[in-house]
């Protein structure tokens, strides 16, 4: 996967900052916070990880999707195996 390879610091970096979030959210949960802080803290968890999804999603459309190189049969499997991704993800 070229895109993720040539996009790793940017993603990496998303990704430690969701582990932040997280790690604010168990804290957040230890103390006994409000349960609105709560709620915010997971509302931007979720907000992160939809961001991180989409990026990668972007890439691998654009990469695999639109490969000049990549036959019709080859496409049509990779759409099958996103839309297999999607609809667990949005579940």
């Amino acid at each position: 996967m070229a895109h993720t390879l040539r996009d790793k610091k940017k993603l990496l970096t998303r990704i430690r900052r969701i582990k932040g979030q997280v790690q604010a959210l168990e804290n957040a949960l230890e103390q006994q916070q409000e349960c609105i802080n709560i709620l915010q803290q997971i509302a931007a968890i979720r907000g992160a990880v939809n961001g991180l999804m989409s990026e990668v999603l972007e890439g691998h459309i654009k990469e695999h999707l639109g490969a000049k190189e990549a036959s019709f049969e080859e496409r049509q499997a990779d759409v099958e195996k996103v839309v297999s991704i999607l609809r667990s993800y949005l579940k």
